[in-house]
């Protein structure tokens, strides 16, 4: 894709891949995202899916397809997929799978400006980092494992575990060269230091 996308926000490509299979209303799409486990995937609440909704119908990639109600709750609109929608759904996925982006994660600010800390206060915020990591791992594998689901729908959750042992390994070596009584960061941190008093 040359140029900026007309809705850049990743729950308007939820929105498109869940309205591929059928025509919904927001309220419906809220419930899917969630019973789907997209809350972990990607963030968004009623406020913000309405918003994306109104920005699709805009850019023409959704449409009315009618009005609903159920009892005496109020009148809802449903929205079905345009062909301009099919086609910026093919094309934004495209895109995210094949062209690696680079993102601005908080750990990694953390490590760009890690020497503002005293290496033995690093160390055990490392080893908290550690523990969490674990933590993480051993939930997101117990729900790899655990249930009745196709693989191909667990895939994300197979990239984060991934992600948490690169991350975990990575940890385990920084601490090291930490620690490392040759080479470790203690002297030159206290010397950098000095210096800035």
């Amino acid at each position: 894709m040359a140029g900026k996308r007309k809705v850049g926000n990743l729950l308007g490509l939820a929105v498109l891949s869940y309205l591929v299979r059928r025509p919904a209303h927001a309220y419906e799409l809220s419930r899917m995202l969630r019973e789907h486990g997209d809350a972990r995937s990607i963030k968004f609440n009623h406020g913000s899916l309405y918003m994306v909704v109104g920005q699709l119908a805009k850019a023409g990639f959704i449409a009315e397809h009618g009005t609903s109600r159920e009892g005496s709750r109020p009148e809802r609109t449903t929205y079905a997929l345009t062909d301009a929608g099919r086609a910026e759904l093919r094309d934004w996925m495209r895109e995210l799978v094949a062209e690696p982006k680079h993102e601005y994660p908080h750990f990694v600010a953390a490590l760009s400006l890690i020497a503002a800390l005293p290496p033995d206060e690093v160390l055990a915020l490392l080893a908290d980092r550690l523990a969490r990591l674990a933590e993480q791992r051993a939930a997101i594998a117990a729900l790899v494992e655990g249930g009745d689901v196709h693989p191909l729908f667990l895939v994300e959750e197979e990239y984060r575990l991934a992600l948490l042992d690169a991350e975990a390994a990575f940890v385990r070596g920084f601490v090291d060269r930490i620690q490392d009584p040759e080479h470790g960061w203690g002297p030159l941190w206290a010397k950098f230091h000095q210096e800035g008093t």
